[in-house]
């Protein structure tokens, strides 16, 4: 392959913008963490530092101080903070929404800062890196209520192999998609999708209409142990204290992330392409795709003939 053609080629796929948002594993850690603080404890106050942050005005937000917290969960990747009375807390992180636990009375940042929750145990900030600001904060009442945040994704960790494949299949999409669509699937993005589908030793983009049995079972399987084993790994991490830095890019990954770097299994150097604008997906030629290099629309056309089809043309 040309140096020219492999520059471009380097060019544009270094310039990819990966996902921060915080999947499954990182949720179900935030929760593991919030239930031993807030579980049963008095939500005091709610301080807004922005007032962009909340989304809804009835019922008002005051309504929810005074109230004892009943329970936590997930809402797909939305964190619900359930008080007495059937109101509810719904935390929308996004992109780069954070939480950060403190003593009570925690000053907001300035420049991060959306809102504080002010417990009888301490107060919970919600921070948001970056210009634009899309992490949220909606109140709701009524299990009613809450279910118009529900994006309606099967909970994976307790879906028989049957009942993914027939959510997958609903629609023909390419396993990327599917995996990552919340209507379908429930609290998996790009992160994580990426290291399910290198665990199946999948190609990202075979079409879900097209998965014989042996391969769902092997994407039944790999679902439940990258998402369970890397819960279980962060929830270790984090200890008793509490996550200080929620990321989607993990030295232990397999696959995302990780472009160019030699894949774990197979040493073969991680490829990655991009598509729908700013999605990406990373992957393993030699472990997924039988050695075949994967290229989006816009790229094939720049280069053309140029392309390299396999891992040998492209070394």
């Amino acid at each position: 392959m040309h140096c020219r053609v492999a520059q471009r080629l380097a060019d544009r796929q270094t310039g990819a913008t990966l996902s921060l948002v915080p999947e499954l594993p990182d949720i179900e850690v935030y929760l593991h963490c919030l239930r031993p603080r807030v579980g049963g404890a008095t939500l005091q106050r709610v301080r807004l530092a922005s007032s962009f942050v909340l989304r809804t005005v009835e019922p008002p937000v005051a309504e929810a101080e005074g109230r004892e917290v009943v329970r936590l969960r997930r809402l797909g990747k939305r964190i619900v903070i359930s008080l007495e009375g059937d109101l509810h807390l719904v935390l929308h992180l996004m992109i780069a929404g954070r939480l950060r636990w403190g003593e009570a009375g925690l000053t907001i940042p300035r420049r991060l800062g959306l809102l504080a929750f002010d417990f009888s145990r301490g107060s919970l900030l919600l921070t948001e890196a970056g210009s634009k600001k899309r992490a949220s904060l909606h109140v709701v009442r009524g299990e009613a209520g809450l279910q118009e945040h529900d994006p309606g994704g099967l909970e994976v960790l307790e879906a028989s192999l049957d009942e993914l494949r027939d959510a997958m299949t609903r629609a023909n999409h390419t396993l990327k998609r599917a995996l990552t669509d919340p209507r379908v699937l429930s609290g998996i993005g790009n992160a994580y999708s990426d290291e399910i589908l290198h665990h199946a030793r999948l190609s990202p983009f075979k079409q879900t209409a097209k998965l014989p049995d042996d391969e769902w079972r092997r994407l039944h399987a790999s679902i439940r142990e990258v998402l369970t084993r890397w819960t279980e790994r962060l929830k270790a991490e984090v200890g008793d204290g509490f996550p200080g830095k929620v990321t989607a890019f993990r030295e232990d990954f397999a696959v995302h992330g990780r472009y160019r770097m030699p894949c774990p299994e197979c040493g073969a150097p991680v490829q990655r392409i991009v598509y729908a604008q700013k999605n990406d997906a990373n992957y393993c030629a030699r472990c997924q795709t039988g050695g075949r290099l994967l290229a989006d629309r816009s790229l094939s056309r720049l280069l053309k003939k140029d392309w390299p089809r396999t891992l040998e043309e492209l070394e």
